[in-house]
């Protein structure tokens, strides 16, 4: 389980890096954007990089050191692979150096309330990660969900052993609010992260966030919000 205890308060600019995972998910993104995200990560003391699968051995190597972590994407950003083949994908990530797993859960199962389907999704996920010594982010993708679905994901993730459930890939439409955040929260109880990403792109937004029990912001706005400044939506 997940040891970041949920904030008592929104924490101030120059204290919020190290709830950012810097993020850069583009399809298109090339070595030496990622490696840029990487070098401003260290500048800035966030808490990880985010990418996809294919860069996680250059993000590991140019981390070396740093204390940030490697964190990579699984079954993104749909969640409509099996969930053998997800575990896979993870299993080789970790391998490859990632410390934190954000996986997409299977969407259709969760609009379809088959918390079942769910749960071993979930599970051979966790099973995998967890092998290999790393953590696992559930993306619950908030906003194609009821809240009553919200909640059997959330149930589903910590039944599952997940250490943190997040709302969004960024990817399908709409993003991160503080009401989904204050919901999850209050679902999974105290012990779990809970990741605000899609759509935080300024330290207010950030900070809103975080007093509403988020305990890891995913962004690629992570400078700007730092900053004080308005980023862009850009993954």
């Amino acid at each position: 389980m997940s040891t970041e205890a949920i904030s008592g308060a929104a924490p101030a600019a120059g204290n919020i890096a190290s709830f950012i995972d810097h993020t850069l998910l583009k399809p298109e993104a090339s070595e030496a954007e990622i490696l840029k995200v990487c070098a401003e990560a260290v500048e800035y003391r966030f808490k990880s990089v985010c990418v996809n699968p294919v860069w996680i051995k250059t993000v590991k190597t140019a981390l070396k050191g740093s204390g940030v972590l490697a964190c990579s994407v699984i079954g993104f950003p749909l969640g409509a692979t099996p969930s053998d083949v997800k575990a896979f994908e993870a299993r080789g990530a970790v391998l490859d150096g990632a410390d934190e797993i954000d996986m997409v859960i299977n969407i259709a199962a969760a609009r379809a309330e088959d918390k079942g389907a769910l749960v071993d999704d979930i599970a051979a996920v966790a099973e995998a990660v967890h092998a290999g010594g790393a953590i696992l982010k559930v993306i619950i993708e908030t906003s194609l969900l009821s809240d009553s679905q919200k909640v059997l994901a959330c149930q589903a993730s910590v039944e599952a052993g997940a250490d943190f459930v997040k709302t969004s890939t960024g990817f399908n439409g709409g993003g991160a609010t503080a009401g989904d955040i204050a919901l999850m929260r209050a679902t999974v109880g105290p012990d779990l992260g809970v990741k605000a990403s899609g759509g935080v792109r300024s330290l207010a937004d950030a900070q809103a966030m975080i007093a509403a029990g988020a305990t890891r912001i995913g962004a690629s706005s992570g400078i700007a919000i730092v900053k004080g400044e308005q980023g862009s939506s850009a993954y």
